[in-house]
């Protein structure tokens, strides 16, 4: 195998993408359009995708585990879906008016989603958050928001606090500090913390993500969701789950359905719309009824309202991409399929950490993997399906910058386009995983001759 060793054997690989990238940095800042895709010294660029496989401009062919960014748990292009989008393309993309394909996708939704007493389609997972929280405020009269280290919510600005250590700092420059002012971050699966600021009766919503932080690479305790769940119910707050990556995924009722707690309103987005953008807000019809029109009260509709436009909310292609979707997520199947695949990949990578005598473990759940190299003292829960691995060190970066970039260059070198944490597909293979595997292994063994693993005494 070969393991790339130089930057200029990297460029020397994939020249059209370095001549395209120098066109991209006079366009975009950065020369990429979405932060993910940065990387150094420069991204490949992509020509089209099949199944869990993609292509660039240099003729490469790539095992694909960013997965549309979570999105694409039916494997690229999938015949459904494209066929789907094809048809509805010839009828319009656009009408500029109410159409049916929005009645039967929330329809589906309702189905696999029991909470989900009415909804309202956005064009985002960000943009279902932001409406989440809005809505939750106006239904409470309250204004604070509660959220937990490390959980990634989009963009929005009442929420680009407490992503990454120093978890009391935004996330971003452009912020004002009323922006994060009424937003609290607190430790997740403390129940103790969270009961304290719930007492206090001024909180209008709670949210985390699904699983845990970055798709689980934190677990959120199932115990501590129902707790979650019960002091909300308690002192007058909306729960929040965002299942923007978990819905669908985790299984077809999302990660809810999983551990058989309901939030007060869900948001999802990604798999929704069959890969295609578009997101939604379900849950109870109380809340989501403050974006109704009242007729017969004028000053309901300009004071008391919560205003919601959209150009392409529930626009036709996605909602077309969605059904289509939808109808395969249903039957369980493709969750079965990528879960498999992730299992195996979780179980080979940890017994190769383990082999070379590494400190470190390879773990998540459902069809999410993270490797993580570093120390380890957390103790294996009932709830965390994983070696032990310390939650702190995660989220404190204890995985150095150069492993992770020595693993993501070695894979992509070798055709693999994956992160230190990679979501699966229905199209995933056995081939697949067992190619993944050899490549791991030969790079951790790369990045220990060069010395940046260094395996315990």
């Amino acid at each position: 195998m070969a393991i790339i060793t130089s930057v200029e054997e990297y460029t020397a690989r994939h020249p059209k993408s370095k001549a395209l990238y120098e066109k991209a940095k006079r366009l975009f800042p950065g020369g990429v359009t979405h932060d993910l895709r940065y990387s150094k010294p420069f991204p490949i660029y992509v020509t089209h995708t099949k199944g869990a496989h993609k292509w660039d401009v240099d003729g490469h062919k790539y095992i694909c585990y960013y997965n549309g960014h979570g999105a694409s748990i039916l494997g690229y292009s999938n015949p459904v879906i494209s066929e789907a989008v094809k048809e509805q393309i010839d009828k319009g993309t656009h009408y500029s008016a109410c159409h049916e394909l929005e009645i039967e996708l929330a329809e589906r939704i309702q189905k696999l989603f029991p909470m989900a007493e009415k909804l309202r389609f956005t064009g985002s997972g960000t943009e279902a958050n932001m409406m989440a929280i809005r809505l939750s405020r106006a239904a409470t009269g309250r204004q604070k928001v509660i959220k937990f280290q490390g959980h990634f919510h989009g963009w929005w600005d009442h929420l680009a606090v407490g992503i990454s250590p120093p978890f009391d700092q935004p996330a971003t420059a452009g912020l004002l500090p009323d922006d994060v002012k009424y937003t609290i971050v607190l430790p997740v699966n403390d129940e103790k913390a969270l009961g304290k600021a719930l007492s206090k009766r001024d909180v209008a919503a709670t949210i985390f993500e699904g699983a845990g932080c970055h798709v689980g690479q934190v677990p959120v305790d199932p115990k501590f969701a129902q707790a979650a769940r019960d002091l909300c119910t308690k002192y007058g707050t909306v729960l929040i789950f965002d299942e923007v990556i978990t819905g669908f995924r985790w299984s077809p009722g999302g990660w809810q359905a999983t551990i058989g707690v309901k939030p007060d309103l869900t948001t999802l987005a990604k798999i929704l719309m069959g890969a295609l953008p578009g997101g939604v807000v379900a849950g109870k019809a109380e809340i989501l009824d403050m974006i109704q029109h009242r007729d017969d009260d004028p000053n309901w509709n300009r004071f008391s309202r919560v205003s919601h436009p959209g150009t392409f909310n529930a626009n036709p292609l996605s909602t077309a991409a969605g059904i289509a979707a939808m109808k395969l997520i249903e039957t369980g199947e493709p969750q079965r399929k990528a879960d498999a695949m992730a299992l195996k990949l979780r179980t080979g990578m940890h017994g190769i950490i383990q082999e070379r005598g590494i400190e470190g473990a390879a773990y998540g759940d459902s069809s999410v993997f993270h490797v993580y190299i570093g120390p380890c003292n957390r103790p294996t829960t009932e709830y965390n399906p994983l070696p032990p691995t310390s939650a702190d060190n995660i989220l404190e970066d204890g995985m150095s910058q150069a492993v992770r970039a020595g693993i993501a260059r070695n894979f992509l070198f070798n055709g693999i386009h994956s992160p230190h944490l990679g979501l699966t597909s229905m199209s995933h293979s056995d081939e697949d995983v067992g190619r993944t595997l050899e490549v791991f292994g030969e790079s951790l063994d790369a990045m220990i001759a060069d010395g940046t693993i260094k395996p315990r005494a």
